[in-house]
């Protein structure tokens, strides 16, 4: 019998004026049919095992030529429905290139909510807002989640210039209305509650806000992750990730690791996963998927790029996130085990389970800044399948190489062990130093369960890691320097 997977294909560079390269987003599995949206072409794909079934361009909200479409994975799976959202060019205008750069005009940009009936294979239009401004948006649709008590549509909005917080939409009528102010990128149903991540642009990460689904109260928590951390240390740049729902609490991902949340018991713990400080490795722009009760999650490498930048912190920027370091690296959790699963390239947007598959996709390129518009996508998006049983496999092997100005004097790490027969850390020097090593385990809560200090010489420096276990950290007592270079053989 042929597979859904035999129909997937993969696409070059085309039209699709935006920043960069959008991807394959919103990969989402339900009663034999495979959504998903190709960005930034802004074509909604339904494929079942007879082949494609239907590719949706936006007909029903706007004029041609579109782009867009989504960059957050906004799809949710009910009954015989599949809502997706996120936003959309209607028509694109790609303004060109000037002194600056490239850009393009936002005036018909669009946020939406659309339906797909699985029954009668027909999209429609749920809701669309737009503030026809030529340099500004509303707010992207960046989650949904299907509220079962009040049978509503609850979109996440925290990409944008206004109408930015979680909203309630009836998937009937397409009336919406606001009921939580803080913005908010991505979330998940935990216990009586809907919670997610507050996103402010740059910080990005600051804090967890909750609806209570029976009564309709509110929880608004702004708090630093770095206060709760297991390592004790800083968590620098905490860009928001996925959000999933597992043992009776919020597992927020982000740059730096993950934050684990409770709204009843008021449990809130740090778990520091691949964290590079001043690198940009991290979960965003990608999803979390649930398989065999714990989670997928990728650690992508090369998420945005700035190519253009106008102002000491965009050349800043420029440095970080052209600096490649890692790969990216796919992440299987289910407490205490932390395991990394795979190694790929530049990122992958989307994580999706057919039967005992494993469906990633996967893009070359990143998204660019504002002065770094092109009239078309510039990534190579595709598919991988791997078995599920790479869960239960044997790890890659994966070096990271990072330079000392990514590092400084900041705790970085958060190495998952589990499967490395021998794990190395090696350090390039002119200086003397001291490095903390910390172990710990990612129970619930996280336990700390060794800590020590040991001497670094001047030269090349070979540390052996196969004497721990679980989950390690690092930090030196003198600031790495430019030319420093610390190497983490995973083998």
């Amino acid at each position: 019998m042929t597979r859904i997977i035999d129909y997937l294909s993969e696409y070059p560079p085309n039209y699709g004026p935006e920043w960069g390269s959008g991807g394959i987003f919103g990969l989402k599995y339900h009663k034999g049919v495979l959504y998903y949206m190709l960005a930034f072409e802004a074509q909604g794909y339904f494929i079942d095992h007879d082949g494609i079934r239907k590719i949706y361009e936006f007909e029903k909200l706007g004029l041609k030529p579109v782009s867009g479409g989504d960059t957050y994975n906004a799809v949710y799976a009910i009954d015989d429905s599949i809502y997706f959202g996120g936003w959309v060019h209607a028509p694109a205008i790609y303004r060109g290139r000037t002194n600056k750069g490239a850009t393009i005009d936002f005036r018909n940009k669009y946020s939406h909510v659309h339906k797909y009936d699985i029954g009668n294979n027909e999209v429609s239009l749920i809701w669309k807002e737009s503030i026809h401004d030529p340099e500004k948006w509303v707010g992207e649709i960046s989650e949904i989640i299907y509220d079962p008590y009040e049978q509503k549509l609850l979109l996440a909005r925290a990409d944008g210039h206004i109408n930015l917080g979680v909203y309630e939409l009836d998937p009937l009528s397409g009336k919406i209305r606001k009921i939580l102010d803080e913005p908010a990128l991505k979330g998940a149903i935990n216990l009586d509650y809907a919670c997610f991540s507050i996103h402010y642009f740059p910080k990005s990460f600051n804090g967890i806000e909750c609806i209570d689904l029976i009564e309709r109260k509110t929880i608004i928590d702004k708090f630093d992750p770095s206060k709760y951390t297991i390592d004790k240390g800083d968590v620098r740049y905490p860009l928001v990730g996925p959000v999933a729902s597992l043992y009776g609490r919020v597992f927020a991902f982000m740059k730096g690791g993950v934050l684990v949340y409770n709204p009843v018991l008021g449990e809130k713990y740090f778990v520091r996963l691949l964290d590079i400080p001043y690198s940009q490795l991290g979960p965003a722009r990608a999803n979390a998927k649930v398989l065999g009760g714990g989670v997928i999650v990728p650690y992508n490498m090369f998420v945005h790029s700035v190519i253009n930048p106008t102002n000491e912190f965009e050349e800043k920027a420029k440095k970080a996130t052209n600096t490649i370091i890692s790969p990216t690296l796919l992440l299987y959790i289910a407490p205490p085990l932390v395991k990394i699963i795979g190694a790929f390239g530049a990122r992958i947007t989307g994580v999706e389970v057919i039967g005992d598959h494993i469906l990633l996709a996967h893009n070359t390129m990143a998204n660019t800044y504002r002065y770094d518009a092109s009239p078309y996508d510039q990534g190579i998006r595709g598919f991988t399948a791997l078995n599920t049983s790479i869960i239960n496999s044997s790890p890659p092997q994966a070096t990271i190489v990072v330079p000392g100005w990514m590092i400084k004097d900041k705790v970085f790490g958060g190495i998952p062990l589990t499967g490395y027969k021998d794990p190395e850390l090696i350090i390039i020097t002119k200086k003397e130093n001291k490095l903390t090593i910390n172990e710990y385990m990612f129970t619930l809560p996280p336990m700390l369960t060794h800590t020590e200090k040991i001497n670094i010489n001047s030269g090349r420096n070979r540390i052996l890691l196969n004497n721990y276990s679980g989950i390690v950290s690092f930090k030196f007592d003198k600031g790495l320097s430019e030319n420093d270079v610390v190497i983490i053989h995973l083998k």
